[in-house]
Order: structure tokens, then C-alpha cells, then sequence
């Protein structure tokens, strides 16, 4: 029987990935949910602003006046998006420094996951 193919000890199975190149994956995908969610958050705040300011000048007001009430309708989701805007900005900080770092690592590793060894059909059979 061909000793190739029978099953390796566990610890072949570990990652070489060491420091920052291990986590940087989980961070771009986590990055880039975030920044989904922003953005989608960001359309539906702008939407939320456009028909408060439409519905309050049906009655002949303008969004715009120096009144309390106006300024209380355009400001009623600064928080949202500064917070939206915010972690925006973080995550694709984020994503962009663990970008970086997989296209660093990406020929530090020059090792082949198969151990460099040719597997064909047969072999798989087995």
C-alpha cells in the first residue's frame, strides 16, 4: 500500500499563517459587510431626510426656514449618518490595510497546500 496516501497526523493540517496575514481575511470580509451596511444605511437616511422635508413643505413651509421646526427635521439624523460615516470610513480603512497584507503575503507562504506532491485521479480513488 502507498504510504502517500494514507491520512497525515494533525499537525500538518495546521496554518502556516503567522501575525497580522492570519487574521487579514476575516477582517476584509467583516469590512466589507460593514461598509455594505453603511452605504445601505447612508440611502436610507437620505431617503428618510427627502420625504420629511416633502411632507413638511406640502403645507407651504420650507425645509430650509430659520425656524426650530425646520431645524429639528434637519437635523433629525445627524447621529445616524456621523455614525454611518464613521465606521464607513473605518472599514474600508480596514479593508484596505488587510488588502494590503494578503497582497504582501501573498508569495511569502511558496509553499503548495499538497505538500508539493503531484496527486492525479488515481490517487484520489484510492
Amino acid at each position: 500500500m502507498d504510504e502517500s496516501a494514507a491520512p497525515r497526523e494533525t499537525g500538518d493540517h495546521e496554518s502556516k499563517d503567522r501575525g497580522p496575514a492570519r487574521f487579514a481575511r476575516p477582517v476584509l470580509i467583516a469590512a466589507a459587510v460593514v461598509a455594505v451596511v453603511c452605504i445601505a444605511l447612508l440611502v436610507i437616511i437620505f431617503l428618510l431626510d427627502t420625504f420629511n422635508a416633502t411632507v413638511y413643505s406640502v403645507g407651504g413651509n420650507d425645509i430650509q426656514d430659520n425656524t426650530q421646526e425646520a431645524r429639528d427635521i434637519r437635523g433629525l439624523y445627524d447621529g445616524a449618518r456621523a455614525g454611518s460615516i464613521f465606521f464607513l470610513v473605518a472599514a474600508l480603512l480596514a479593508a484596505a490595510a488587510s488588502g494590503w497584507v494578503l497582497f504582501r503575503g501573498r508569495k511569502v507562504g511558496g509553499s503548495d497546500t499538497d505538500g508539493g506532491e503531484d496527486v492525479d485521479f488515481d490517487d484520489l480513488g484510492r
